[in-house]
């Protein structure tokens, strides 16, 4: 079996002690070790300029510009909530966008990429207009799924996004079979996946993962360990806290990754999908990373102290990666107000649209839901 290489970072507690010994540990980490902190963002700088060097700069300034648009729209996407424009559930991707920003980057346009239900971040790292998100939440006909689906059920055949999934590990099975296709059609194509932590506690995750390995699949399983499964913490709520490990009992590759760094995240994928796409293998990421907002628009995240998130705020990705871009001289501060102006007018464009497209017609309840819709008007 061909490993992927393992970039070593801190080892997490192990979670073989009772809950409470768990919590305690959590809080006694929640206080904010400033000279700790500051070598914590020096070694990630450090390793992430010397990553900078193997990227085209026009990479480089791409991803920059897809998070802060995406950490824009987000906020934007916050702000319409309250606002009473958009309805139902709403899981924002604020903190985690350095995890699809820097994978996707790594794919080609025809893979195939599935999520969960936070999936406006991977909608629109993988090209689907932010536009047509902004409408999707809204509920209104020129959404990607044409205002059907809302926040948790984008969906883009044009960019090969295979949609949010609402249940709870849902989409790993479907991606599995995503990727046999692509072998048994000797395309050549990657099925990326994306779930969160809580999903490996979910048998369909071991089913997938078994298979996967068995039938020699090209499928990256990329595990969004935002170290909270709703309100409940990691160490309450797994055994063996080290997602990553789990592939040992079906024989994949995996690798544990910095979630907070877009350019560790790409260059982990790039070589389980080279690994997917050259040897036909399958691989288990698991991308450490936070999100600085409550599971949805509705959790207040009284689980969490305000020390613990501005802890993970001194890592923020999109600073991380826009302060490594002004030391090795590839953006300064005129470049990253450019891609903020460029930014404004794109996520302001995409409320306009979203405020002025129109609701979907009634009629619409009847379609896309059979491959051969009965029909329902009784007109021939």
């Amino acid at each position: 079996m061909s490993e992927l290489k393992v970039i070593p970072l801190r080892p997490r507690g192990g979670g073989t002690g009772a809950a409470g010994a768990g919590l305690a540990e959590a809080e006694a980490t929640d206080e904010i070790n400033a000279s700790e902190m500051r070598r914590e963002h020096e070694d990630r700088l450090h390793r992430q300029e010397e990553l900078i060097e193997k990227i085209e700069p026009a990479k480089l300034i791409e991803m920059l510009y897809q998070m802060i648009l995406i950490r824009r729209f987000e906020e934007k996407a916050a702000e319409a909530y309250t606002l009473g424009k958009i309805g139902g559930f709403c899981h924002l991707y604020i903190g985690q966008e350095a995890v699809a920003v820097g994978s996707i980057a790594a794919l080609r346009p025809d893979d195939y990429v599935m999520t969960s239900y936070r999936d406006h971040g991977h909608a629109i790292a993988r090209g689907t207009s932010p536009d047509e998100v902004m409408a999707e939440l809204f509920g209104r006909a020129g959404g990607c799924s044409a205002g059907k689906g809302g926040s948790m059920h984008l969906f883009d055949r044009d960019t090969n996004f295979l949609g949010g999934h609402a249940i709870v590990g849902g989409q790993i099975p479907l991606a599995t079979g995503v990727a046999f296709a692509s072998k048994y059609k000797g395309t050549g194509q990657v099925s990326v996946v994306y779930f969160g932590e809580a999903a490996v506690n979910q048998g369909v995750f071991h089913e997938s993962l078994n298979m996967a390995q068995l039938w020699k699949l090209p499928c990256v399983y990329v595990c969004e360990n935002n170290q909270y499964g709703m309100g409940t913490s990691l160490a309450r709520a797994m055994s063996q806290q080290d997602v990553s490990q789990k592939a040992c009992a079906y024989g994949l590759a995996s690798e544990f990754v910095d979630g907070m760094d877009v350019l560790a995240v790409y260059d982990a994928t790039c070589r389980a999908a080279e690994r997917a796409r050259k040897e036909s293998l399958p691989s288990l990421l698991e991308v450490r990373t936070y999100r600085f907002m409550g599971h949805s628009m509705s959790d207040p995240g009284n689980y969490r102290t305000r020390a613990e998130i501005e802890k993970h705020q001194e890592r923020d990705p999109v600073k991380v990666l826009a302060a490594s871009l002004k030391n090795k001289g590839i953006a300064d501060d005129a470049k990253i107000k450019e891609i903020e102006d460029r930014v404004r007018t794109e996520v302001e464009r995409a409320v306009k649209f979203a405020d002025e497209s129109p609701e979907p017609a009634p009629e619409e309840l009847f379609t896309h839901v059979y491959a051969n819709p009965i029909n329902v008007t009784g007109k021939p």
